[in-house]
């Protein structure tokens, strides 16, 4: 594999705004009930002292993707040169085993009879673009690229909070 592409969401900077499902319908042209991205509200503490916090998930394109282990047609492969995480239409027969074997609720169902996901936007990073969900965060909660880069700026952020110089 050349290299695994990936999200690295900075959860302190997800306001909760939805953008980023709003974007992944529109680019998707899913239905209002339907998104590869979700945001996740949580609540800590007590009334008045209460702290909300958001996630923002999609599929994780996970390395040994449990949904390419249990689809019984092969409709959901890996791409070799990038990593990201497939689904052939044409072999998907709509079994729903992808949908309970990922713990992350990735797999959709946008017609009802076949499974769709978070490909990365992927028409779009061919055309040298970043996926939708990246485009339109406003506090760029959300970062794409290759793992190992995003990696390292994390190491050097990290890096340059310790010692203080941000």
């Amino acid at each position: 594999m050349k290299e695994q592409l990936g999200f690295l969401i900075d959860f302190s900077r997800c306001s909760g705004c939805f953008a980023c499902m709003v974007a992944c319908q529109d680019e998707k042209d899913l239905p209002d009930s339907i998104s590869f991205r979700h945001v996740v509200k949580l609540e800590k503490g007590r009334y008045p002292l209460v702290k909300f916090s958001f996630i923002t998930l999609s599929c994780l394109h996970c390395g040994d993707a449990p949904c390419i282990i249990v689809c019984p047609t092969g409709a959901i492969r890996k791409r070799d040169e990038d990593g990201i995480v497939v689904v052939d239409q044409n072999l998907c027969i709509g079994c729903h085993s992808c949908a309970l074997a990922c713990p992350f609720g990735a797999p959709q169902y946008p017609d009802g009879k076949k499974m769709d996901k978070c490909d990365f936007c992927l028409k779009r990073i061919e055309a040298g673009l970043e996926p939708a969900c990246v485009r339109i965060c406003p506090t760029r909660a959300i970062n794409f690229g290759p793992i190992e880069k995003l990696e390292r700026e994390v190491a050097e952020k990290a890096s340059r909070t310790i010692l203080g110089s941000r």
